[in-house]
């Protein structure tokens, strides 16, 4: 009898480099204690604000309070909109011309934009250009609907520093590619590189002489550790700066990371555009809305304060700073020859092998080794690690050049405890892998 067939991507699809190990792992017969610090999966407490309204969804003032869950505008509740725009207004930025359209996180923000800065569906038109090792999730989505992505690729130096490549070798990708937009991630998911505003404005203005759109990811943009440091935003960007910047200007926001509801699965789009603002929401019709629940939740922020915003998000910074500076000098003096990636921003640090293992290292069959039969004693117990392997966050035409072979993503998403266990973890592990390879 003829079975029933499964589309080709289907058949090709791979987990994400970031769920790899967690699921691999859960196959596992025999489980040893595990740190996961793989994916951003925050855990710590969110907002008050946010979490006075998640637990009193009964509360008379509540729109749920009799139980009825009705779907909300396409673009979102204007409540919910306000939010976004709050915390913006409320970080200096001028939010008077900005649209807002709420979406199911920051991961369906990321496939919509792909599909309104792209070319067609199956060609090779308008690819979205990316500053790699850049977030897999943008390349998942563009196989996903079928639009093309192009790279430039950033170097991690023996100091930890990654070095973005020299303004004139972007401008030949742009005119080999005739990409749609530049996407740029100032706060960067996955090296910890913290963007400035010099560098932010040089690539505006090639998104003007190239007619791009300018995409920011900004699910980090509070995250920031060195105290002489502005808060950096593609909305810090204007026609003073770069003339004809604005109105092709867009940014990606989530509820995850600062505030601390990775679950909730609330982001948005702005942009400075209102056409393109409407056709976003146009496309977006189809999935009706967003989730309600989480935007009523997410739409406390709307009536914080700038003080209240500011003092939150020094809280964090402090926390993660003292875990991430920690973690960095562990990873170093547990193995100088590691190179690990300067802590700057977001939440990760990027470590490269490169100098302490065997020709053929691997990462992905690192990942796999830990999640399915690695374990090392620590503090007395047998422990495995999770991290992310890079491979996958480099252009795959790269092949055997792709610098992710011997390099990882960690995210500071555990207890402090268990972070400082970290790089006993990850240097026991690698070598024992490579005592068996």
């Amino acid at each position: 009898m003829n079975k029933p067939v499964m589309s080709e991507l289907f058949k090709k699809r791979m987990p994400s480099d970031v769920r790899l190990g967690q699921m691999k792992f859960a196959e596992r017969k025999v489980k040893p204690a595990l740190v996961n610090v793989a994916i951003g999966n925050v855990s710590l407490p969110t907002n008050p604000a946010m979490m006075k309204r998640m637990f009193a969804l009964d509360a008379p003032e509540s729109p749920f309070n009799k139980g009825v869950v009705r779907y909300s505008g396409t673009v979102g509740e204007a409540e919910c909109q306000d939010a976004f725009k709050n915390i913006l207004k409320c970080e200096g930025f001028d939010t008077e011309k900005l649209f807002v359209q709420v979406t199911d996180g920051g991961s369906t923000g990321m496939e919509l934009l792909l599909l309104g800065v792209c070319g067609d569906a199956g060609k090779d038109e308008k690819p979205l250009l990316m500053i790699d090792p850049a977030y897999t999730n943008y390349t998942s989505f563009a196989e996903r609907i079928g639009r093309k992505t192009v790279s430039v690729t950033r170097t991690l130096g023996e100091d930890g520093k990654f070095t973005l490549p020299e303004l004139d070798k972007i401008e030949e990708v742009i005119k080999a590619n005739n990409p749609g937009a530049l996407l740029v991630i100032p706060y960067d998911n996955p090296t910890g590189q913290l963007y400035d505003y010099a560098t932010l404005k040089e690539l505006a203005k090639l998104c003007v002489k190239y007619n791009m759109w300018m995409v920011s990811d900004e699910a980090y943009r509070e995250l920031y550790y060195d105290e002489k440091a502005d808060m950096v935003s593609i909305w810090g960007v204007t026609d003073a700066d770069v003339p004809g910047i604005e109105g092709r200007r867009i940014s990606i926001e989530t509820a995850s990371k600062v505030w601390n509801a990775c679950g909730l699965r609330i982001g948005a789009i702005i942009t400075d555009n209102a056409e393109y603002h409407t056709q976003s929401v146009a496309e977006y019709t189809a999935n009706l809305c967003a989730n309600v629940i989480g935007q009523y939740i997410f739409g406390a922020l709307a009536h914080e304060s700038k003080e209240s915003i500011a003092e939150w998000c020094k809280g964090l910074r402090e926390y993660y700073k003292d875990m991430m500076f920690k973690v960095n000098k562990g990873l170093k003096e547990m193995e100088p020859g590691l190179i690990v990636s300067s802590p700057d921003a977001s939440l990760y640090t990027v470590m490269d092998v490169r100098n302490i293992v065997k020709p053929g290292f691997d990462s992905i069959e690192f990942v796999l080794y830990c999640a399915q039969k690695g374990a090392v004693e620590c503090d007395g117990v047998e422990t495995t690690l999770l991290v992310a392997p890079l491979k996958g966050f480099y252009d795959p035409s790269l092949g055997d050049k792709n610098p992710g072979k011997t390099q990882f993503r960690i995210a500071f998403i555990e207890t402090p405890e268990n972070m400082n266990k970290v790089p006993e973890l990850f240097v026991k592990l690698v070598k024992q892998y490579e005592a068996q390879r």
